[in-house]
């Protein structure tokens, strides 16, 4: 197969997180009974007159902040025209030609080299309701009618699917973090379509363009875009050309599958809408949204490493909002950092999810977790220690100095005491001194053993480990 330049351009289309719909009272939810938050509105009844969300454009605006775009002070909102069972007024209301936010950019890495991916625009629109097809039939749930939605376009400024990917998993980590979006793909909050095509040479006008739609999850993105550059190679290596089209990814196939040709552009007469006044974005109003932005994963990764936290920790955390936004109370304090992250990442996380609970659903207040980083840092409790009392910890409201004495802890932190059992130690076992001279990985993991069972568990196992090497050398 010969060697093709692809182009890639990804839409996304956001569902935000309001307590109502755009341009009525309904309730903004998800997962309950079909048509049970409509009213006349979402309905398309006749008459009825749209009133525009203030906390919509709210968080367009943090939304257009965080992706680096400019925010147009002026704008309306247009009518979208188009004849469908999923839009009973027969248009949709969407900002065609003001869109709230453009010339934006996601800098994203992929192959340890950074790159940015140039946004398009990003706009306002109202979500149509949920089709859902039993065998001849089409049921349609109004609740998803006249959710607010923005749509954030790239420009074609991607080559492969692993781009695509890399930017879907940023944005959504931004929007997530913003508290813009739960960006659930699963329920259909975040949505993507990309548009691909392929061309012999940069000089060369781009190649004919295929939309997938509605891909299922961030990776089928990644097969979908691969595949189709794969198809559209083999159709010019065959001397053979196709049509602008729409497509699907199809799990079960793993492979894009035609929906429909577009034979003609499609004309929805967009006009300004008439029931609703343009919207000035004053300076005071953008400053006040944008200092509702909290802080945000780069943000975060950048102060975590510099206290300390190694890179692998860093990400991990930001991975889990709850924890990232729990060890963020922590970095006025004067703890260790490492020694923190370690923690919650370790047997913490292993807690909460045997018992598919967040941290703030524990009794682990910033004291008491300040508490027992500095018991561990001062060789008070070791990592076995952690692990016994780590529910009682949890779970009750006691100090981990009340904690540590009720459980009888007692370690051994003298350098000196345990210095002298291990030269003991050594001095019983010539055959394993000899085994790890030799090079023998095992000799000094037995040394341990007897070190721990001499003092019955209670040497401090990272003291003693340093001290049998050291004394070993």
């Amino acid at each position: 197969m010969s060697e093709y330049i692809p182009t890639i351009g990804v839409e996304v289309h956001l569902e935000l997180k309001t307590n109502t719909k755009i341009f009525s009272d309904s309730i903004n939810g998800y997962g309950e009974m079909a048509n049970s938050l409509t009213n006349v509105i979402d309905l398309g009844y006749p008459g009825t007159l749209p009133t525009l969300n203030e906390e919509v454009i709210n968080l367009a605006i943090r939304a257009a902040t965080v992706l680096n775009c400019k925010i147009r002070k002026t704008m309306h909102f247009d009518r979208k025209n188009y004849f469908y069972p999923d839009i009973p007024k027969n248009y949709q209301i969407t900002q065609a030609r003001t869109p709230i936010g453009y010339d934006g950019y996601v800098e994203i890495e992929v192959g340890g080299e950074k790159k940015k991916v140039f946004i398009e625009e990003m706009h306002i629109e109202e979500d149509t309701c949920k089709s859902a097809h039993r065998g001849t039939k089409t049921l349609l749930d109004f609740n998803r009618a006249g959710v607010p939605l923005i749509e954030i376009v790239t420009k074609p400024c991607m080559k492969s699917g692993e781009e695509a990917k890399a930017y879907l998993e940023k944005l959504k980590e931004i929007m997530y973090y913003c508290d813009i979006s739960d960006c659930k793909i699963e329920e259909g909050s975040m949505r993507a379509d990309t548009n691909v095509s392929i061309r012999k040479n940069e000089s060369d006008p781009f190649g004919t363009k295929a939309e997938i739609k509605n891909i299922g999850s961030i990776s089928n993105v990644g097969k979908a875009i691969e595949k189709e550059i794969e198809r559209q190679a083999k159709l010019y290596d065959n001397n053979e050309t196709f049509k602008p089209q729409t497509r699907r990814f199809d799990d079960k196939l793993q492979d894009t599958v035609l929906m429909r040709i577009k034979e003609t552009g499609n004309d929805y007469r967009y006009f300004p809408e008439p029931d609703i006044p343009y919207v000035i974005l004053t300076d005071e109003i953008i400053e006040e949204a944008r200092k509702k932005i909290p802080m945000l994963p780069d943000e975060r990764k950048k102060i975590y490493v510099e206290k300390g936290v190694s890179e692998l920790n860093a990400k991990k955390l930001i991975q889990n909002r709850s924890l990232s936004d729990y060890f963020n109370t922590l970095l006025e304090e004067s703890i260790n950092f490492k020694i923190a992250s370690n923690m919650l990442l370790g047997d913490i996380s292993a807690y909460l999810n045997k018992y598919e609970k967040t941290i703030s659903e524990t009794t682990l207040t910033q004291e008491r977790f300040i508490e027992l980083v500095k018991s561990y840092e001062d060789n008070i409790i070791t990592s076995k220690n952690l692990k016994d009392i780590l529910e009682i910890v949890l779970e009750s409201d006691k100090s981990i100095k009340e904690i540590i004495k009720e459980q009888g802890i007692e370690n051994i932190s003298d350098d000196k005491e345990i210095r002298q059992l291990i030269k003991r130690i050594i001095e019983e076992n010539k055959e394993s001194v000899e085994d790890y001279k030799a090079g023998h990985d095992r000799a000094i993991k037995y040394l341990m053993g007897q070190v721990m069972k001499e003092t019955k568990g209670k040497a401090n196992p990272r003291i003693a480990n340093e001290i049998l090497v050291s004394e070993l050398k």
